[in-house]
């Protein structure tokens, strides 16, 4: 398997985070949560999304944006930001890397520009006209399938 992570910036809803969470530990991924969430995440929505697999996967906090940086960026992983507003490249047709962090913004409002300024790849799904967006558990499942599809692939 690669090292692909999943990141999520600030998330709102405890049962989008733990299906994301149930999806990472079933494929085997690794999950960053920057802080601060929307709720505790001992919340009971969370552990029932997740269910008992929210105990199979690397989860890491970061209590912060300022923190996950100074943790990525001497890693020299790529952050690659799915956005709805501000990405022009479908993500089928994005070259995914193996370490890549996937990264997932707050259900209400994404992420801040200087977020968006840090990220070295930013992507999008394509849409019917007129629909706005995908739920952040579904984008993250169809994002992580094509770059797991990708690196198994080299």
């Amino acid at each position: 398997m690669s090292d692909l992570r999943i990141a999520l910036y600030q998330p709102d809803i405890p049962g989008n985070t733990g299906t994301i969470l149930r999806l990472a530990a079933c494929l085997g991924l690794a999950v960053d949560v920057i802080e601060p969430a929307g709720f505790d995440l001992s919340d009971r929505n969370l552990k029932r999304a997740g269910m008992d697999y929210i105990a199979s996967v690397t989860l890491t906090r970061h209590i912060n944006w300022e923190r996950f940086e100074a943790w990525r960026v001497p890693t020299g992983r790529r952050l690659v930001l799915a956005s709805t507003t501000k990405a022009a490249e479908p993500y089928t047709r994005f070259e995914f890397r193996p370490d890549d962090i996937l990264l997932f913004g707050r259900e209400s409002a994404g992420v801040p520009d200087h977020v968006h300024d840090r990220a070295e790849g930013r992507i999008l799904i394509p849409m019917a006209e007129g629909q706005r967006s995908l739920n952040v558990a579904m984008s993250a499942a169809m994002i992580a399938g094509e770059a797991i599809r990708q690196v198994q692939l080299l």
